[in-house]
């Protein structure tokens, strides 16, 4: 029996230090998360994404996000690495074109071109006839890591987001650099602008904590880039008398905000990956257990809550639209994609993408 006593010590002893002091890739910063407020008030829960239409895209998954050219021809950016298609009038995607690396903002320039902002190799651009031509793969002498969503103004600058210059995804992946980011909260995410005119990158905000969605103001004043580790949406001044600086848009979003883009009626659209977790929100201020999490098997990590969740916001950040779906067959919503008659949304995971008829969610 002392034996066996002594056997159990040193294992429980083996496991304590493990939990303790494994080594682990980041360095947690403390911060206090804001108290979470939920799904109330102009957030209140409803089912109004309940409509939404499926349209297949072949052997891909992930469409994370979506643009449409002049002829009206939808697009989305694929987990496999491929730029989809949907031509009018067709009810389903098609492969169009291939990155070799993993496409996520996608977005049209004034000549044809479809840029892209690609996790793995940077600003890209695909030709018409899919010429694949790299932009950007620095700033300001630092590596471009994550490149996520961009957004091109009217004179032809690109504003695009650096999700982090520590955790990059060639050797983490796009889930593994996500999760490292945010749970670090170390501000490695970036706003850059890129100049076609003089081909050079500059870093426009640095300190972002998981630098994501990117969308330039209808009037041209103005660049929204969404901080998704601290749960809120960053207005950049690009003109005007408050040219070069920033402020809060909006602040305690009840999830974690992902792609967002200008939509109609001077609105913005931005998607919720998915909701906060209470968890991560009560260890913002004790980085030794953020450490500790990390080094728990996966079964016992915290996980996404699955929750389809799209708002629009005016130009002074007030939520004017919210469309939820609380019991989703289409979670981890990545972005919004406006037209006429339609919203099209994207998602991390999905293996389709999602359409909702704008009518039946009364808009």
């Amino acid at each position: 029996m002392k034996k066996i006593f002594i056997i159990l010590i040193v294992l429980l002893s083996a496991v304590l230090l493990y939990f303790a002091a494994w080594p682990v890739p980041i360095e947690p910063i403390s911060w206090n998360a804001p108290k979470d407020s939920g799904y109330t008030g102009v957030f209140k829960p409803n089912n109004k994404l309940k409509d939404i239409e499926f349209l297949t895209m072949e052997n891909n998954h992930g469409p994370e996000d979506l643009a449409v050219d002049h002829k009206g021809n939808i697009y989305a950016s694929t987990h496999e690495g491929n730029i989809v298609k949907l031509k009018t009038g067709d009810k389903g995607f098609k492969t169009w074109a291939e990155t070799s690396g993993r496409p996520l903002g996608i977005e049209f320039d004034l000549k044809g071109n479809l840029v892209v902002a690609d996790g793995i190799k940077g600003l890209l651009s695909i030709s018409p006839d899919k010429k694949i031509t790299i932009l950007a793969k620095m700033a300001d002498g630092i590596p471009i890591g994550f490149a996520d969503d961009l957004d091109i103004a009217d004179d032809g600058k690109i504003y695009f987001s650096d999700v982090s210059t520590k955790f990059g995804t060639i050797l983490k992946g796009i889930e593994n650099a996500t999760y490292l980011d945010v749970l670090e909260h170390g501000g490695h995410g970036r706003l850059l602008c890129y100049d076609p005119t003089t081909k050079t990158t500059k870093t426009l905000l640095s300190g972002l904590n998981f630098a994501n969605g990117v969308a330039v103001s209808h009037d041209q004043q103005y660049v929204l880039v969404s901080e998704t580790g601290t749960y809120r949406i960053i207005k950049y001044w690009i003109a005007g008398p408050k040219k070069g600086k920033s402020e809060p848009f909006i602040e305690n979003l009840p999830g974690f905000p992902d792609n967002i883009s200008a939509g109609q009626n001077r609105l913005f659209w931005l998607a919720f990956f998915a909701p906060r977790n209470a968890l991560l929100d009560k260890l913002s201020d004790k980085p030794f257990w953020r450490k500790v999490i990390l080094r728990m098997p996966e079964f016992l990590k915290p996980k996404p809550d699955l929750r389809g969740h799209i708002i629009a916001l005016d130009q002074s950040g007030d939520v004017k639209i919210n469309l939820q779906n609380p019991k989703t067959n289409y979670p981890q919503n990545t972005s919004v994609l406006e037209t006429d008659k339609y919203l099209y949304i994207g998602s991390l995971t999905a293996p389709v993408i999602a359409r909702l008829l704008k009518k039946k969610a009364g808009l």
